[in-house]
């Protein structure tokens, strides 16, 4: 049977290396696609091999961040956001998470056949909003127009560059045993509302995305001198993914409290009733860093001092040599995390 990419996750019975990957695409399938196909296709370069938010490169002596990235949210206008800012805000949170200050992006459009001109239009002046917002400039760009019924509406690419300010990498390489590891805000916004807008789901109060650029807070904490580690803004696969992907490459044990982790009541309970697990649910503003345990209260100050940081919480610590990330419960019940298998919200950013 041949491999193929499609919508549901799960091993294909024929052999080992065969997978039928998710739509979207999230968990352990995605990082053994990553890991064992794409990568050894494109040559063991050192950029490339920290697997990281971006890379940074050296031109003419000035550290520069680059990435890119796409974006096919489904909807495409969701509570709290839309596809134009979550693309803005994506780039812009991938370069701040290299340590960088953000500088200018590209846009490409992939439109389908018969998207309202009305909507493109409310999209395209929300995009120039978002820039205005995260404080870049939108330098180029491109659009396509591909045939009805295979676009699904507007999907979105992006690439960004970044002058880094940090004065050391700020990769998950540089992970220490006992940095502290705090976290930007309360986590599961993002993914409930758009699920909540994609099924027509009503809750008891309104729950919007956090989609926001973190680029502002970052900045407080390197310009200040905050010994940062490693940063990493909770996407796809969440707060758990995150921490399970560092802690493989860092080669380092993560543990952490799961009473010190910020959930919305409102959040808990719409995750509780759609069968989701809050620590896997997708976040667009919300980070976590990694940094020198004596820097931990000076840190947490800077993150709280901003509208973005608000509810930051030291939510754990690193450990020793080891891959896993341990999560002890209210009654001291520790449990490893793991990626999931598979997506639990397909077309999420």
């Amino acid at each position: 049977m041949t491999a193929r990419i499609d919508d549901i996750v799960c091993p294909v019975p024929a052999t080992p290396d065969q997978v039928l990957l998710a739509h979207g695409g999230g968990g352990r399938m995605m990082r053994r696609l990553i890991e064992e196909l794409i990568v050894p296709a494109l040559g063991d370069d050192p950029l490339l091999r920290p697997l990281h938010d971006g890379a940074v490169v050296t031109v003419e002596g000035t550290r520069l961040a680059f990435t890119t990235d796409s974006y096919v949210v489904r909807p495409l206008i969701f509570p709290g956001g839309d596809i134009a800012q979550l693309a803005v805000n994506g780039t812009v949170n991938d370069l701040a998470m290299c340590g960088a200050r953000p500088l200018v992006l590209s846009i490409g459009l992939i439109v389908e056949e018969g998207l309202p001109m009305d909507l493109l239009r409310r999209l395209m002046e929300s995009l120039g909003r978002a820039a205005a917002a995260a404080g870049v400039r939108i330098v180029t760009g491109d659009t396509k127009v591909v045939d009805r019924g295979k676009g699904d509406g507007l999907f979105i690419n992006t690439a960004g560059v970044g002058v880094v300010v940090a004065p050391h990498p700020v990769e998950p390489a540089g992970v220490r045993p006992g940095d502290a590891v705090l976290l930007s805000g309360d986590i599961g916004r993002h993914g409930v509302a758009i699920m909540a807008s994609r099924d027509g789901l009503a809750f008891e109060t309104t729950i919007e995305s956090d989609c926001a650029p973190l680029a502002e807070p970052v900045l407080r904490l390197l310009e200040a001198g905050v010994e940062v580690h490693c940063l990493r803004d909770l996407t796809r696969g969440g707060l758990g993914a995150a921490l399970v992907e560092i802690a493989k490459t860092a080669g380092r044990r993560i543990e952490v409290e799961e009473s010190a982790i910020p959930v919305r009541p409102d959040v808990q309970a719409a995750c509780e009733l759609l069968g989701l697990e809050p620590l896997y649910v997708a976040n667009e503003g919300r980070f976590v860093a990694f940094v020198a345990p004596g820097e931990a209260e000076r840190a947490l100050s800077l993150l709280r001092s901003h509208p973005l940081g608000e509810q930051a919480a030291r939510i754990g610590e690193v450990g020793g040599e080891g891959t896993d990330v341990v999560m002890t419960g209210p009654l001291g019940t520790a449990r490893v995390i793991d990626l999931p298998s598979g997506e639990q919200l397909p077309r999420i950013c």
